[in-house]
């Protein structure tokens, strides 16, 4: 019997940085009925509360560097951890990859070093239109080509191919497995009670190391099936 149900929002509840609807947001309501639910993403913990349009659930985000949840109706982060990368050397290192594999031309900056410590590098540059970063690369092809050399280079860090267009590192240490296991323990929940939804478990994915380290989870190929792909759960 599953008690925890852990989900991934893009490309999961909706569309890549695009604000969840209404019909999911009310199957979430009838889940919490019956189970305790938590976010568990990429983004930023206020990124995803904000996409979510303000639904009152504990998120993880970053790979679980930050912990939010919401008390009387306020968003409260609780812990919010950070690392120091080398920023130098990301960027040195982000422009080999550009003139290699041919992304001179982009928008905005090159790399994104976020409060946290984490790092973003993305492809087509930090203020591309989201309607150019949707059509990039949908099936990750493009960055698959290139995630073992980045792997490669970056050896320091975990790297994931991560949103529409673009690699995400954070230090080895934080993932998804790692955060639900930790918020499963301070939360009284065993591993056989936890259940992850999400739609990206390949290598190099957000949502792989749930599958390397063998967390029950559903896969989630499109994010408007995922209401029908669950049903089953209000019926155990």
């Amino acid at each position: 019997m599953k008690k925890l149900i852990c989900f991934d929002l893009d490309g999961t509840l909706t569309e890549h940085r695009t604000p969840i609807e209404d019909r999911v947001l009310k199957f979430l309501d009838r889940l919490k009925n019956k189970y305790k639910l938590l976010m568990v993403g990429a983004g930023a913990a206020e990124r995803i509360y904000k996409q979510m349009r303000e639904y009152p659930i504990d998120i993880l985000g970053n790979y679980g560097m930050q912990q939010a949840k919401v008390v009387d109706g306020k968003f409260i982060v609780v812990r919010k951890d950070t690392m120091q990368p080398n920023k130098e050397y990301f960027l040195e290192k982000a422009q080999y990859l550009r003139e290699k594999y041919g992304y001179t031309k982009y928008a905005g900056d090159s790399v994104e070093f976020h409060q946290t410590g984490m790092v973003t590098f993305p492809l087509l540059g930090t203020k591309a239109d989201i309607k150019d970063k949707l059509i990039f690369d949908p099936t990750r092809e493009k960055r698959r080509k290139m995630y073992s050399e980045v792997v490669e280079l970056f050896q320091d860090y975990t790297v994931y191919i991560g949103g529409s267009s673009s690699f995400d590192f954070s230090a080895k240490k934080y993932n998804k497995y790692d955060a639900i296991i930790t918020y499963a323990k301070e939360n009284s929940f065993n591993r056989e009670e936890i259940l992850f939804v999400g739609d990206d478990f390949d290598d190099g994915g957000g949502d792989s190391h749930v599958r390397i380290f063998g967390l029950d989870y559903i896969n989630i190929e499109d994010y408007r099936t995922v209401i029908d792909k669950l049903k089953f759960l209000l019926d155990e």
